[in-house]
């Protein structure tokens, strides 16, 4: 593992070594940004990364909820009540047959 670690790592220098030429980004009203090519290439992609893991965070946080219900310590967990404040067992609860 250490050595495909250190290969990647010797790759992605040379890519940078290689790729020092300035290039100029024409962005909005007129503004101009002028960097090296890996340099905007590594904005991008750490962009691209925050983008995403913004996107998906609220998806996460909303499955992590759902596979974390209430605890078993709870007196509703597992368990609904009737009519008559009896306790009905929940059929689709993942310990019932246990």
């Amino acid at each position: 593992m250490w050595l495909l670690n250190a290969a990647i790592f010797f790759a992605l220098f040379a890519f940078a070594l290689n790729n020092q030429e300035p290039v100029t980004l024409h962005l909005f009203f007129g503004v101009q940004w002028q960097a090296p090519l890996v340099l905007v290439i590594l904005v991008a992609l750490i962009l691209g990364v925050f983008l995403g893991v913004a996107v998906m965070l609220p998806l996460w946080l909303r499955a992590r909820k759902a596979r974390h219900p209430l605890p078993a310590s709870s007196p509703r967990a597992g368990t609904a009540f009737d009519a008559d404040s009896t306790l009905i067992p929940d059929p689709h609860d993942p310990r019932h047959g246990l």
